[in-house]
């Protein structure tokens, strides 16, 4: 097991920066408590914790759980709280995570795994703030969501970029195998975002307008903006997904135009063409009585007669759009 940190704080402030976690005993004073954070623990190492805190056995099966949904339950005075993480794996692969989060009033614990974006940032952050950290530890897991959240937003800002990209290849013409296999590639994935994303809109909801322990009523309106920043990310994605199904149908019917178009252009010259084919055909039979064969002028009259009907189609077909 990593950990990342174990700090002990009192009115917002360090007062151990490093606990030992064999032996330290559980906070007791008024506004004191414990931020734990550790990733890719086993289920010994989980077991360290659960005895020191007392954290609910179903709570550390689901800590250790890959690929668990996003959720939130309570344990009689005790808050779990699963998070997904997602970022950009590759050019365009997401790459999944989660967070577990244990909350009581005197310690918060977090889980990471499968996610390489530590928390260091967020809490140098909050302990810049003493009055805001001093509120309690649900101020770490307002600031904790708040920050997983914020990592759905540069995911999203490339995705937006590769499908953009798409839209613009599917005016030029209609997407070849390889970016329709991409196209369907990043439908598949955004549908996954949108269902893992959805699990964490209901977290926070839930967290928004639901009395849950160790949660104080006044930082309700806090989790009401986390709910906001989650849906505003689903929306990103959901609207990514219809536009790159509509990619699909635009190119196609673009490229029915430009079949249609090339189809009057070929019957508009093969009607031009069927003039003089049509009477350089008569006169090819060698019949023995036809007079005109004997007309001085007839030769410039008959090439006259063709020049003139194929120009008049000619005129014809560019006017209504056909050449």
């Amino acid at each position: 097991m990593t950990i990342v940190a174990a700090r002990r704080y009192l009115a917002g402030k360090v007062t151990d920066p490093a606990l030992d976690l064999q032996r330290c005993s559980l906070p007791a004073v008024e506004g004191e408590f414990d931020w734990i954070g550790v990733a890719d623990p086993t289920p010994a190492e989980l077991a360290l914790l659960q005895d020191r805190y007392g954290l609910h056995p179903l709570a550390i099966e689901d800590a250790l759980t890959r690929g668990a949904p996003a959720k939130a339950e309570a344990f009689g005075s005790m808050l779990f709280v699963m998070a997904c993480t997602a970022a950009l794996q590759d050019e365009e692969g997401i790459a999944y995570g989660q967070t577990a989060i244990f909350l009581d009033r005197n310690f918060i614990i977090t889980v990471r795994q499968g996610s390489a974006r530590a928390h260091t940032a967020l809490r140098q952050q909050l302990e810049a703030n003493p009055q805001r950290l001093a509120q309690g530890p649900d101020v770490v897991l307002h600031g904790l969501l708040d920050y997983l959240a914020d990592g759905y937003v540069p995911l999203l800002d490339k995705l937006d970029l590769a499908v953009e990209e798409m839209e613009e290849g599917a005016v030029a013409g209609f997407p070849d195998q390889a970016r329709i296999r991409r196209i369907f590639r990043l439908r598949r994935r955004l549908r996954r975002f949108e269902s893992n994303v959805g699990h964490m809109e209901e977290v926070a909801g839930k967290l928004a307008s639901a009395s849950l322990p160790a949660i104080d009523k006044k930082a309700r309106p806090y989790f009401s903006d986390i709910h906001d920043h989650v849906r505003h990310s689903l929306g990103r994605a959901r609207a990514l997904n219809d536009t790159l199904g509509s990619i699909v149908e635009v190119a196609s019917l673009l490229e029915q135009n430009r079949q249609g178009a090339i189809t009057r252009q070929l019957a508009a010259w093969a009607a031009i063409l069927g003039v003089p084919t049509a009477v350089a055909g008569v006169y090819g039979m060698n019949f023995d009585f036809m007079p005109e064969l004997h007309w001085r002028h007839g030769y410039f009259i008959i090439t006259g007669l063709m020049l003139t009907i194929c120009l008049g189609l000619y005129v014809r077909f560019r006017r209504i759009g056909w050449l």
